[in-house]
């Protein structure tokens, strides 16, 4: 993966990014903030929208970079308008199409290619297999990337219940239909 980033490969810099955001494979204190955020940059750069979107998510934050709320939130709507205008030239035959999800929350529902086949192998591959309980998988049913270590993941901040890979992931599962079942605190229901 790391040749692939080198050599200016899109989505090897934004997996590189999120492992860098997620500090996987090391301590909760492995985490390299700026690296995950400069890795997005550069994937954004080169036309990555989940990129652009995460890039977005984290000047809306101050996540690994100076808090910019405007900028941030213009990273959101070019990721959604590239999103539009990417799939505005496909030709739709109506086989394997959902709608997409961020589009939803503007007004529009247009089709779209399911998840990537290297998404859909890992979402096949854990589903046939006895979870580990220490390790989740990504909530987002597009994506099926494990944990590498315990609490690696981010939570739904309702719920506490879903777990998510990156901020993209946890925004696509919301509007694909998380926020119809999302209860606050489902998590501790019937502790005290």
């Amino acid at each position: 993966m790391a040749r692939a980033a080198v050599k200016a490969h899109a989505p090897a810099l934004y997996s590189l990014a999120i492992i860098q955001f997620n500090g996987s494979g090391g301590t909760k204190n492995k985490k390299d903030l700026i690296g995950g955020v400069t890795l997005c940059a550069r994937a954004a750069v080169l036309g990555h929208i989940d990129a652009v979107r995460e890039l977005g998510h984290c000047l809306k934050d101050g996540y690994g970079i100076t808090k910019n709320t405007v900028a941030g939130q213009r990273f959101l709507i070019e990721a959604n308008i590239r999103e539009l205008t990417a799939n505005n030239h496909k030709k739709f035959d109506g086989v394997n199409l959902t709608r997409l999800p961020l589009l939803v929350d503007v007004g529009y529902e247009m089709p779209v290619q399911v998840s990537h086949p290297a998404n859909r192998f890992l979402t096949g591959w854990f589903a046939n297999r006895v979870p580990d309980p220490a390790y989740n998988i990504c909530s987002y049913e597009g994506c099926g990337r494990p944990e590498t270590r315990t609490h690696e993941f981010r939570r739904c901040s309702v719920c506490g219940v879903r777990t998510y890979c990156s901020r993209g992931c946890q925004a696509r599962d919301w509007t694909m239909g998380h926020f119809k079942s999302c209860t606050p605190f489902m998590r501790f229901a019937g502790r005290r």
